[in-house]
């Protein structure tokens, strides 16, 4: 069951190593932790779930003109499947939304069914396919491009 107390913040460099516990055990290729802070220092939106004084997810996007990338979204494993994921991705898409985003899009590993189902759910299609997109234990593996249009009613 989700806290009250939920919180979404900016990600600071005092945070990575608790990002770092959660990227690591959540893939099996992970960020190294000089990628997160050459993010945290550079322009992309970087961004902890909080569930009171723990961190329990983290996000990462990038902002070009009008459209917005979701380049890492992750909740620790042990808060998987109680709605933590569902929250940050909307208050993310809120947040897009408020930007005057037009476009939302991410890439997605092709085996992460999850992951999919969540981004369906909420509204994103996929478009296309990133052959050999990701790097995986045994080669490479594909990645679904997926995108969600935002406030098409501003353009009216």
């Amino acid at each position: 069951m989700m806290s009250q107390a939920l919180i979404v913040r900016s990600m600071y460099e005092s945070d990575l190593p608790k990002v770092m516990q959660i990227e690591r055990a959540s893939y099996p290729i992970p960020w190294s932790e000089n990628v997160f802070s050459e993010c945290v220092r550079g322009n992309n939106l970087c961004y902890v779930l909080a569930n009171g004084d723990e961190i329990v997810g983290y996000a990462v996007i990038s902002v070009i003109l009008d459209e917005t990338h979701l380049l890492n979204l992750c909740v620790a494993p042990e808060y998987g499947r109680r709605g933590y994921g569902r929250y940050f991705l909307k208050h993310l898409i809120r947040e897009a939304n408020e930007r005057e985003s037009s476009m939302f899009f991410l890439e997605v590993r092709a085996s992460n069914e999850a992951a999919r189902q969540l981004y369906f759910s909420e509204g994103f299609n996929e478009v296309g396919i990133r052959p050999n997109y990701y790097p995986a234990k045994t080669g490479r593996e594909d990645a679904v491009l997926m995108t969600l249009e935002l406030r098409l009613d501003r353009y009216a």
